[in-house]
């Protein structure tokens, strides 16, 4: 009955903004002319060709990356460079838009170098180009993560016998190497592709007009400033049939998963000194410098800034409360839900007994990924067409806020409280019914305190993810609905970038520690199963 409850309360947070896209679709969908369809394949267009490019720059630059450290599996700080490689995962998209743009804006470190070699017209960090930088700051690391391994993995015979034989250079990349790593290259590039197609808060940060607008940016001007939603509701349609060609295509890909730390691969006869070692460091120093450069650089910035002042705003601690408060909710919700779902699957037995269970596992399989089908944007935009735009009202508008960050982060938490769980069950599963341990028994001696660290670890990650979301407050905010992405925007907006820097770094703080402290539960909750 609970995982009945949970997946009829994600399918009616699903159903009801879309079936509201749908009836004002169909009201709209009869004033569709010449120049709104030249528009709408005009985005399209453009969307597919930043996301298309931003993968093309991500793996393509992740893959000599990769390379440069499997071929040098032990220097000093290799470790540390690698965790820091995952941090970008965790770090708000306003917070590093802001640090990105420190280090490529008109007064950045980029462009200070450029004029110091006479270069006198200025890199500009807004269109295309920033969307691009951003795009490869997030998704280089990830990539190269995903890719690292499968180089790693190669066992030391290979090597042996390619310097028997003695390869070297492109004739080892192509024999030995790129057949380890291809799939991984292919799952690396679909995700890319899918998380770039469905950039909303980066874009809208970085767009910098008109000219560089993607669908999710283009649903929130036309609801927020034009308030057109015939228009919004045709750019969620095409929105969500891209989605669905995104993910059906990464179904038939292997998408790797990123294993964590790693410790290094076998020694390797290309590994020399000389100009390879030279080639190799200049590699691993630009990446370095390109991935953690921006999270310095707001640090820098944000330390600079008078963060006393800052703390001493009202409208600071009103943006702190909400933006706890909605989080807070949104991670409960999620966590409650996940934990429905995953104890209903394991319920209905391995396989299901019977159509009613197998069709209960089926669905509550799928609704993590449905989630992700309906980007944040999209289902904030049925809401807030159901609500007239939230204009005069409160509790409508931040439940809305709250249901759509808890679905956002609904897969994430799935994927932590699973293999604990299934763990969970096969230590005592077995053990309470024999003894005849049921019920609401059951669930405190037994199951609560066996789950309590994985279901901390999955509200931690759910709370981070929706301190540091723009995407559904972006539509509501409002003098009475403010939270901290919210002012950081408004901040940057205004061209306030002292008081953004302060605010960035104070959001980067709390979501970084969240995201280590939920890493440190995840590391110890599977060294626990181990």
């Amino acid at each position: 009955m609970g995982g009945l409850v949970a997946l009829a309360s994600v399918g009616l947070a699903l159903a009801v903004p879309v079936a509201v896209l749908i009836a004002v679709g169909i009201e709209a969908s009869a004033g569709i002319g010449a120049d709104q369809a030249g528009y709408l394949i005009r985005i399209t267009r453009f969307t597919l060709l930043q996301a298309g490019l931003s993968t093309l720059l991500s793996v393509g630059l992740a893959i000599p990356l990769a390379r440069a450290l499997a071929r040098r599996p032990v220097f000093s700080g290799r470790r540390l460079l690698i965790t820091l490689f995952a941090l970008p995962l965790g770090l708000p998209p306003l917070v590093a838009a802001l640090g990105l743009i420190e280090i490529w804006g008109r007064s950045g470190l980029a462009n200070q170098g450029l004029a110091l070699f006479g270069v006198q017209t200025p890199f500009s960090i807004y269109g295309l180009s920033g969307i691009l930088i951003a795009h490869v700051f997030f998704n280089l690391p990830l990539a190269t993560r995903l890719i690292l391994p499968a180089l790693e993995r190669l066992p030391s015979e290979y090597w042996k016998t390619a310097a028997n034989l003695g390869m070297t250079g492109p004739t080892l990349f192509r024999l030995v190497e790129w057949p380890s790593m291809r799939k991984s290259v292919a799952g690396a590039a679909g995700l890319v592709f899918m998380l770039c197609a469905t950039s909303f808060t980066l874009v809208l940060v970085l767009g910098g007009g008109p000219a560089a607008t993607t669908l999710e940016v283009a649903i929130y001007q036309a609801l927020r400033f034009d308030f057109a939603p015939g228009r919004a509701v045709l750019l969620c349609a095409i929105q969500i049939t891209m989605t669905l060609a995104i993910m059906a295509a990464l179904k038939l890909i292997s998408t790797p998963v990123d294993p964590g730390h790693t410790s290094g691969g076998a020694a390797r006869p290309d590994a020399r000194g000389g100009l390879s070692l030279f080639a190799d460091a200049a590699v691993i120093g630009l990446g370095a410098f390109f991935v953690v450069g921006p999270m310095v650089a707001i640090v820098v910035a944000g330390v600079a800034a008078d963060l006393v002042r800052l703390v001493d705003n009202a409208l600071f601690w009103r943006a702190v409360i909400t933006s706890i408060g909605i989080g807070a909710a949104a991670a409960t919700l999620a966590t409650v839900i996940a934990s429905l779902m995953i104890r209903a699957r394991h319920s209905a037995g391995d396989p299901p007994r019977g159509l009613g269970l197998r069709l209960l596992s089926n669905l509550s399989n799928a609704a993590g990924s449905l989630t992700l089908l309906v980007p944040p944007v999209v289902l904030g935009a049925g809401w807030f067409l159901l609500f007239g735009g939230g204009a005069g009202q409160l509790f409508a508008p931040l439940a809305a806020i709250v249901v759509v960050n808890a679905l956002m982060a609904l897969p994430f938490v799935m994927r932590v409280v699973e293999p604990a769980y299934q763990t969970a069950m096969a230590r005592n599963g077995r053990l309470a019914l024999s003894l005849g341990v049921t019920g609401i028994n059951r669930l405190v001696q037994i199951d609560l305190p066996a789950m309590l660290l994985p279901l901390a670890t999955g509200f931690a990650f759910a709370l981070a993810l929706s301190l540091g979301d723009l995407g559904a407050i972006a539509l509501f905010g409002s003098d009475r609905i403010i939270t901290l992405p919210w002012l950081l925007y408004q901040k940057l907006g205004s061209y306030r970038t002292a008081d953004a820097a302060g605010l960035a770094l104070l959001l980067g703080l709390v979501t970084m520690s969240l995201i280590f402290f939920a890493d440190r539960f995840a590391n110890r909750t599977a060294m626990d199963d181990r």
